[in-house]
């Protein structure tokens, strides 16, 4: 990761995030996870944007702690 993405594309890494009406669509899955009512086709939606978030979230986190360690951070 830190070989790949450095300059304006690592600021926009760290800046990502989901829009309103994705993060509402995530929240009502996760209600109705949390209720056990998805439908499978609705659960393979919801663990999809969890696995993308995580994967999002180690990206980010690689790259602070790139910026961090580099002297001009």
């Amino acid at each position: 990761m830190s070989r790949c993405i450095r300059g304006q594309g690592e600021k926009e890494l760290l800046r990502l995030r989901a829009d309103a009406a994705l993060q509402a669509r995530i929240g009502e899955l996760a209600d109705r996870c949390d209720e056990g009512t998805l439908t499978p086709d609705e659960r393979a939606e919801y663990e999809t944007y969890v696995r993308f978030g995580n994967f999002v979230a180690v990206l980010q986190a690689k790259a602070r702690l790139r910026r961090n360690a580099s002297p001009a951070g």
